[in-house]
């Protein structure tokens, strides 16, 4: 697969969503904070049998991407049996964290890393609110709160 820009491409929610649908061994990686997945919300992979990834790009407060996210990515994977081909979607709040977490592990060998453009909640509208617009939420895509 050709990589452009350091990684497999952009998609949107619907996209992406369709993708883990469809796919075996399609992964979701949210690389949101911990304060986000807990006061915002997570997506719920539960009606397709899957569960996403939850592994920090950067700790809250920001203090530069996460050292470890890398190595404890491939572990996950690893894990969970799967190789450097399978495809990955990675999530943040608006893509721009995302489009990072995915040229991170395309540097590593992973060929299927996908940047979800809008990420969980998309941009601001006109009124200064998120998940609006586009991204997970607003696609209607299954989300949880704890």
């Amino acid at each position: 697969m050709h990589i452009e820009g350091g990684y497999a491409g952009d998609i949107t929610a619907l996209e992406a969503f369709n993708a883990l649908s469809n796919q075996q061994d399609a992964v979701l990686v949210d690389v949101r904070t911990q304060a986000e997945w807990a006061f915002v919300g997570v997506p719920d992979l539960r009606s397709i049998g899957k569960e996403p990834f939850l592994t920090e790009w950067q700790s809250f407060p920001p203090s530069g991407p996460n050292a470890a996210f890398v190595a404890t990515l491939t572990d996950l994977l690893a894990k969970k049996g799967l190789d450097p081909e399978a495809p990955i979607y990675f999530l943040c709040r608006s893509g721009v964290r995302s489009q990072a977490a995915a040229i991170a592990l395309s540097n590593v060998g992973y060929s299927k890393c996908f940047n979800i453009s809008d990420g969980f909640e998309g941009p601001l509208d006109g009124e200064s609110h998120r998940g609006t617009q586009s991204g997970w939420k607003a696609a209607g895509l299954p989300w949880i709160q704890n």
